[in-house]
């Protein structure tokens, strides 16, 4: 364990690394000794993730991680084998991302047992919500209280510190105002609330209480560990705050520990940001996260069926470096999020994206906005369930259900472990009632159902649920039976048209599948030569000529070349 040790030496210097390393390494010993759950190693084509809220379904009187599993045992999992479970812990506000205590569980979800029944079942993803916690935390009262142990928890500064080069996520300011027990007025670190509280990871007994928390997120049966806005940890005045090189040392830290107690765990980071600071998460490609999300990949696919043309998509996926091959990228279109915009400023003109902002604000989307250093906003996120942002409003199911499906298909045939959020495949729409509720712009895509409601139109023949539900259902399936799924095996994007996204996945001397999306709403024409298994139907088709696919049509071809 000694390169964990020369780890702690990057981040606080040799000194303090040795003080540190007594107490860790006592820690790190104690933890080899538990019986982890076994874990998989590695990735293959059958690894799908939900993304879901441990509250999604209620009945009365029951915990609702054991509605959940109700839910998942009959409608999903066969189709996932990976369930990310967004904070589940008691929390303030920000549904969840707001921890009052790391190591409990919401008395709405249920207990640490309800946990372990799901575990048995798939394999789960925790929030590793490391950057802040809630104002309401216990760690946060004591040190309002001026209790030493804790002074030092938080970042403190001089309301008057110039600290106009850092990011902001967020229009809120970076420091907020407490008041002291004894009276005295503190200014604290808050990048996203005043009420998500900055951990000050300067202070080694931070560090070593939070890796406390991921051992005992390990010993409770995560498999997967989300490291939540994991890019702002450590703060330099005059810098941006992000990115910054002690945050990566951090995370290849977080990264060495699971390597040595429990192999097989996947660090995924959470970095809402354009594509090449996010993939520097990847370290080396084997020392830092084994997962990145695709951040870019929601707004894209979205630009590209609202634009009806593919040419900054297949520009996009063209140079798309692959991977590793101790790594992989987490692919998605919709979380409990919004869709972030910054991923494709870069990739797309600006003024389109304010186009698109406009086109889906007209069309009943929420946006959110963020402040700039001089002194005007841009827009960041777009609030907006996925299956309305593809869409009118006077469009009708076919069509709805045709572009849903197309962008879906786009999602599942890139290379990478594909994660599909729960209102994703319940195919659900824009929930005003609950933005009205909670004032907030994300509630529009984080219904959450009784579990008599969500069953009743899961199971209603015509239903748009239902038939999202079955059709969604229906892709995954085909996907998960084929190897040349598998997110190691190499991406091709071809050249088609601006109304066709194109990819290959194989390689030239063994099987392949051509994938073929019409992105338009129109037929589209265009030359194909061979023969082929289609993968959906399951029929051997030939083709000598120039085909024509409907308006959103894909096709799944496998060929032995």
């Amino acid at each position: 364990m000694e390169y964990i040790k020369q780890r702690l030496s990057a981040i606080y210097g040799e000194s303090d690394a040795q003080n540190i390393w007594t107490s860790l390494k006592e820690k790190l010993l104690k933890a080899k000794q538990t019986h982890y759950k076994e874990r998989k190693q590695r990735w293959d084509e059958k690894d799908l993730v939900l993304i879901t809220y441990s509250d999604q379904f209620r009945e009365e009187g029951k915990p609702a991680l054991a509605t959940f599993e109700k839910v998942f045992d009959r409608y999903l999992a066969d189709q996932f084998e990976i369930v990310h479970l967004l904070p589940f812990y008691p929390y303030s506000s920000d549904d969840g991302f707001s921890v009052i205590d790391y190591k409990k569980v919401n008395p709405i979800a249920g207990d640490w047992g309800d946990v372990e029944n799901l575990s048995k079942k798939t394999r789960i993803m925790f929030d590793y919500v490391c950057n802040h916690i809630s104002a309401k935390s216990e760690w946060f009262k004591e040190y309002i209280k001026g209790n030493p142990e804790y002074a030092h928890f938080f970042t403190e500064m001089e309301p008057d510190t110039d600290l106009s080069a850092v990011t902001r996520p967020r229009s809120t300011p970076v420091l907020t105002k407490f008041e002291m027990e004894d009276g005295a007025e503190k200014y604290i670190w808050t990048t996203f609330s005043e009420d998500q509280i900055d951990l000050n990871f300067k202070n080694p007994n931070v560090l070593l209480s939070m890796i406390d928390v991921l051992l005992f997120y390990i010993e409770h049966g995560a498999e997967y560990i989300r490291l939540d806005a994991v890019g702002f940890m450590w703060k330099e005045v005059g810098s941006t705050c992000i990115h910054l090189e002690k945050t990566h040392q951090i995370i290849k830290l977080f990264r060495d520990i699971v390597e040595e107690v429990a192999k097989g765990t996947v660090i995924i980071t959470e970095t809402n940001v354009p594509h090449k600071d996010n993939i520097s998460y990847f370290g080396n490609g084997s020392d830092e996260a084994h997962m990145v999300y695709q951040f870019p990949l929601p707004p894209l696919v979205l630009y590209t069926i609202n634009r009806g043309n593919g040419s900054a998509l297949t520009n996009w996926a063209r140079n798309l470096q692959p991977a590793g091959d101790e790594t992989t990228f987490f692919n998605f279109l919709a979380s409990h999020d919004g869709i972030g915009l910054n991923p494709i400023r870069g990739i797309i003109p600006e003024e389109e994206i304010l186009a698109l902002v406009s086109d889906l604000k007209e069309e009943g989307a929420k946006v959110n906005y963020k402040n700039n250093p001089d002194g005007t906003q841009s827009p960041y996120e777009i609030n907006v369930t996925y299956l309305d942002a593809l869409n009118k409003r006077a469009d009708d199911d076919e069509l709805r259900m045709k572009r849903f499906l197309s962008a879906h298909s786009i999602l599942l045939s890139l290379q990478g472990v594909p994660a599909i959020y729960i209102q994703s495949i319940l195919g659900s729409r824009n929930d005003y009632d609950g933005v009205a509720k909670t004032g907030m712009n994300r509630s529009i895509n984080r219904q959450k159902y009784s579990l008599e409601e969500i069953e009743a139109e899961l199971t209603k023949p015509g239903t748009l649920r239902s038939k999202i539900y079955r059709e969604l259902t229906t892709i995954i399936q085909v996907r998960k039976a084929e190897a040349l799924f598998h997110p190691d095996v190499p991406m091709e994007v071809l050249e088609k048209g601006e109304k066709i996204f194109a990819l290959k996945r194989g390689t030239d001397s063994g099987e392949s599948l051509t994938i073929i999306h019409n992105i338009a709403n129109e037929p589209v024409g265009f030359e194909l030569l061979g023969e082929y298994v289609n993968l959906i139907t399951g029929e051997e088709v030939t083709f000598a000529e120039t085909i024509t696919l409907d308006p959103y049509q894909f096709l799944w071809l496998k060929s032995s070349n």
